[in-house]
């Protein structure tokens, strides 16, 4: 028994199994016998909330989990190397959450979707995240009794940063009404800062003082929407393995760099590159290095600008950055650390850098996103 890319279980013979993990015994009609690596899921809510797949398997049946995704997608393209030990961030202690809203009657439903439903799972507990988030949600159904109709539907993200809690809430609330209920629930909850996005982008309603991120040692302007790791442990785990595969670079450029996740925390770090205009403004404004805002889909750096480092990091979005990395085959540079959050565009990419000269030396699984399928890593690449 297996656990398949979306989480479920996979029987020798190619049985699909909902909800088993490896080792349980499953008979002719489906039933399922747990066996060692099946364990009580924590949280009420499993399996109908969409935040979490693989509550009901242990943490050795989640780490293999881990390195057997990475390890298929490396297989897909003829690749192979050493897998290191996964890191598994701990229970409760996501950072940022999208969550869904919707008014039924005097009921107001908040919490993530169903999976593949658009169900709204209302969440009573949740051991993903960060406590203080989760002691949100319950004013949060307040507030949204108040600015939402029968029926109506909203979203709001939460994000803790440096100041406390940022929050954004996804609908209209152009009247009066809306605005003083908006002003004085971000005051009597002391929130960092409120927005309101109605379709159009972020409208700032509430910020005492400028928010912020610390990453590396430094306070850095947090836009509103910007992208962060999910968990403060992950984002540690991220930048240790990339600074290993980074040792002994000495000028370190920093593609798809976002608010400067690694570039701050890599004291080699001297040119970073980001293609969202607020997080390079931002990351310019620390002032630790060079930045250039530049789209790397669009106009991905060439061997010759990457000519002066030794060392290049990246961690582009989901699809991967299949046209810079044709060019970065073409490079000198010594160490490449690649943070993908999809193992299979990883691949297509790794396979890139690979016929182009660049040796897969390991890579490092990381589970931020616990007890989810989802999956991310730091490859570690040398000149072969």
């Amino acid at each position: 028994m297996r656990i398949a890319a979306r989480g479920e279980g996979v029987t020798d013979d190619g049985r699909h199994v909902a909800f088993a993990a490896p080792g349980d015994e499953i008979a002719e009609d489906g039933t399922i016998t747990p066996g060692p690596h099946h364990q009580v899921p924590p949280c009420r809510h499993f399996p109908a909330c969409g935040g979490c797949q693989l509550q009901h398997v242990d943490d050795a049946a989640y780490r293999d989990y881990l390195v057997e995704r990475v390890s298929g997608a490396l297989a897909a393209q003829g690749l192979s190397t050493e897998i290191r030990e996964p890191h598994l961030s701990p229970p409760h202690t996501r950072r940022r959450a999208s969550l869904r809203v919707e008014r039924r009657g005097k009921q107001v439903l908040l919490g993530f979707n169903e999976g593949k439903s658009n169900t709204i799972v209302d969440l009573h507990e949740c051991h993903v995240l960060l406590p203080e988030l989760f002691a949100m949600l319950a004013p949060l159904r307040g507030l949204f009794a108040t600015l939402l109709d029968h029926g109506q539907r909203a979203s709001v993200q939460l994000t803790r940063c440096d100041q406390g809690i940022d929050v954004t809430l996804g609908l209209s609330a152009d009247s009066f009404t809306a605005s003083e209920a908006i002003q004085a629930f971000a005051a009597e909850h002391a929130l960092a800062r409120l927005s309101i996005d109605d379709g159009l982008g972020p409208q700032l309603r509430w910020q005492p003082e400028a928010v912020t991120m610390t990453l590396g040692g430094v306070p850095v302007t947090l836009p509103e929407g910007a992208f962060l790791q999910a968990t403060a442990d992950g984002e540690a785990a991220l930048i240790a393995s990339a600074t290993v595969a980074l040792a002994g670079s000495v000028r370190v450029a920093d593609l798809f760099a976002g608010l400067g996740t690694f570039a701050l925390a890599l004291p080699t770090t001297k040119f970073a590159v980001e293609g969202a205009r607020d997080a390079a403004a931002a990351l310019l404004a620390t002032r630790r290095m060079q930045v250039a805002h530049r789209d790397l889909y669009r106009r991905p750096m060439t061997a010759d600008e990457l000519a002066p480092f030794d060392g290049v990091i990246l961690d582009p979005p989901r699809a991967g950055a299949v046209e810079q990395i044709r060019l970065l085959a073409d490079s000198t540079a010594a160490h490449i650390a690649y943070v993908s959050c999809n193992p299979a565009t990883f691949a297509r990419d790794a396979a890139i850098l690979v016929s182009g000269g660049y040796q897969l030396d390991w890579i490092k699984p990381v589970g931020q996103f616990r007890w989810s399928t989802h999956v991310e890593l730091v490859a570690a690449f040398s000149r072969a």
